[in-house]
């Protein structure tokens, strides 16, 4: 005889098995966070594997060999993004001391306004020397602090990017020792499954590049119409920190107003926010929800709490991975309910 009525019962069970998966989860989150430098490389070159697999398999059907291919997807990818960031650091040389001449302007306006509260730059410079004694310690630990992770950041591009090689080049392989470690006869379950998550992750990746490319090519044909200068380097910047989600489009527009308002003045650097805007409003309503929740296969209100699970969770790196995983669980999820679930 049960104590509890048929729907309390259930509603413990799911209740149980939800507070086991989320203390998984945690777990899992946290032996990440510990062991960060060897498991970002690795989910980032699965995102760059997905990004490249197509070239890679073209060069395979055009008779080459699979090291050769995954060589030249190496390369081509060094030389996309190393000219990219080329670009970009060209044009912001070009224009950064027109940039700083603009911030030093709006510095010098600021202490003219608040001179009389004593604010003025000479008082700055008077008090310079108190304030460097007062905050130099603590600004040296943080300039060691951000080249050790310069550092670190650079050993994990390097990393990832060798493990895309091998990703590319045996995928084959690693097929098949999934297979021969799956327990019973669940190796097709297992590869249908990790077919599908990977599918669910190139989904995720050849939207966000369309998208990153509509954003780049509009922005970069309104600052060429304003004659910004470096427009095409803003153009690659944009381009690139679209793969940072909200933040990467928040950052790249800064600059590129800021460059606008630097060389062309207040009016011209308005027009610039103006285009970064409507760039902004078309990808959140058109290209999001016609593009993403298409290739990922979720819904754009989903692709947005992933994304602030992820910030929460990992900050930007988070932001970056939090729907591409997303993706993959929901491919997972899929497969397993097109082989179990209700055939009704």
């Amino acid at each position: 005889m049960h104590l509890l009525p048929d729907p309390v019962r259930r509603f413990a069970a799911w209740c149980a098995v939800l507070l086991l998966v989320a203390g998984v989860g945690w777990v899992g989150i946290r032996l990440c966070g510990e062991l960060r430098t060897a498991v970002v490389p690795v989910l980032l070159a699965l995102l760059g594997t997905a990004l490249l697999g197509p070239l890679y398999r073209w060069m395979i059907r055009a008779k080459l060999n699979a090291g050769l291919a995954a060589a030249l997807t190496c390369v081509a990818v060094v030389a996309v993004v190393g000219g990219a960031v080329y670009i970009v650091v060209a044009a912001l040389v070009d224009t950064g001391d027109q940039i700083l001449a603009s911030l030093r302007d709006a510095a010098k306006a600021v202490a003219r306004h608040f001179g009389a509260a004593g604010t003025g730059l000479d008082d700055l410079a008077a008090n310079s020397r108190k304030l460097l004694e007062k905050f130099g310690g603590t600004a040296v630990s943080n300039v060691i602090s951000g080249v050790s992770i310069v550092g670190e950041s650079i050993a994990i591009a390097v990393l990832a990017l060798l493990l895309v090689f091998f990703f590319l080049r045996d995928s084959d392989r690693a097929l098949k020792a999934l297979r021969s470690l799956a327990p019973g006869d669940t190796a097709d379950l297992l590869e249908a499954m990790a077919r599908r998550a990977f599918e669910a992750v190139e989904g995720f990746m050849r939207g966000t590049t369309l998208i990153a490319l509509i954003d780049a090519v509009c922005i970069t044909i309104g600052l060429l119409i304003l004659r910004v200068p470096g427009a095409v380097g803003l153009g690659a910047l944009v381009f690139v920190s679209a793969y940072i989600p909200y933040l990467g489009a928040f950052l790249s527009g800064a600059v590129a107003v800021l460059v606008a308002l630097a060389d062309r003045g207040f009016v011209i650097a308005l027009w610039a926010l103006g285009v970064v805007l409507a760039v902004q409003v078309l990808e959140g309503h058109v290209l999001q929800p016609a593009i993403q929740s298409r290739t990922v296969q979720m819904h754009p209100a989903v692709v947005m709490l992933t994304i602030t699970a992820g910030a929460s969770v990992a900050g930007i790196l988070g932001m970056l991975l939090a729907v591409p995983l997303t993706a993959a669980f929901f491919g997972v999820v899929g497969e397993l309910r097109t082989r179990y679930g209700d055939p009704s």
